[in-house]
């Protein structure tokens, strides 16, 4: 891969390259502090849209790491920023939780089912099949159909849950309307975290642990692309992408020199 200038502004995913099952990987709370000690703007990148900003500070501080709220972007931000852009106060049919529900009502949205610009999907614990029959009505009358991520399953004690992605393909199936997803690997869930942190592509380099999210949209994005080998992505999975990242090492820990 070509050779790229410093990296002023950073990029990171959650899960799998920060924290593995809700313990910190092992460099990653020298990472941050590296950061957080350099000035140099950061933000930790999560598909999940069910906690507020707030609420994944509180959840990373309890896993040892400190990460303001402030530097946490999520699809649920990035969703409600691209809705404020496309219809100001705007009106949309939600079903997903606070950290959805929070950033629309911040970007202006009023949050209801009669006559909604948009149903918007995010992940919630228990989807609800009313719920999910409104929003198929809503979508057949008309309303715009947006969600927040593609992800179709989720992790939890018991095993795999059904997430944002496998509930939006119902939906489709039952009105025959694709969503538009926000979410990685959209990149421009990349340009709206770039835009936070006022970020240039070609000085911003985004850390992942999935090829077919975190490094494609940063391939897409223009970003420079880093691949952790702590969560999804095996080393001997990478050559099967039609794409590459420019780095790939084995842990966040080999990253703290750069900062």
């Amino acid at each position: 891969m070509s050779e790229r200038g410093p990296i002023d502004y950073w990029l990171s995913d959650m899960d799998g390259v920060l924290v593995h099952e809700g313990r910190p990987v092992p460099g990653a709370e020298e990472f941050i502090g590296r950061l957080s000690a350099s000035g140099k703007p950061f933000l930790v990148l999560t598909n999940n849209s069910i906690y507020t900003r707030r609420d994944l500070s509180a959840r990373l501080a309890a896993a040892g790491l400190r990460v303001p709220a402030e530097s946490i972007w999520t699809s649920a931000l990035a969703t409600a920023r691209f809705l404020a852009d496309q219809r100001p106060e705007g009106s949309a049919y939600v079903i997903g939780e606070a950290g959805l529900t929070t950033a629309l009502h911040e970007a202006g949205f009023v949050l209801s089912d009669i006559d909604p610009d948009y149903v918007v999907l995010g992940e919630t614990r228990t989807y609800s099949f009313s719920q999910i029959t409104r929003a198929i009505r809503l979508i057949e009358g008309g309303a715009r159909f947006v969600a927040t991520n593609p992800d179709p399953i989720g992790p939890s004690p018991e095993g795999s849950l059904p997430a944002c992605g496998a509930v939006a393909a119902m939906i489709t199936r039952a009105t025959g309307v694709e969503p538009y997803f926000v979410g990685k690997p959209n990149p421009l869930m990349m340009r709206t975290a770039l835009n936070v942190v006022g970020g240039h592509s070609e000085r911003t380099a985004m850390v992942g642990d999935r090829m077919d999210t975190d490094i494609v949209a940063g391939v897409e994005a223009g970003l420079e692309t880093i691949l952790v080998l702590t969560g999804v992505t095996g080393k001997d999975e990478i050559a099967r992408f039609p794409f590459r990242p420019h780095r790939v090492v084995a842990s966040i820990a080999d990253l703290i020199d750069l900062v």
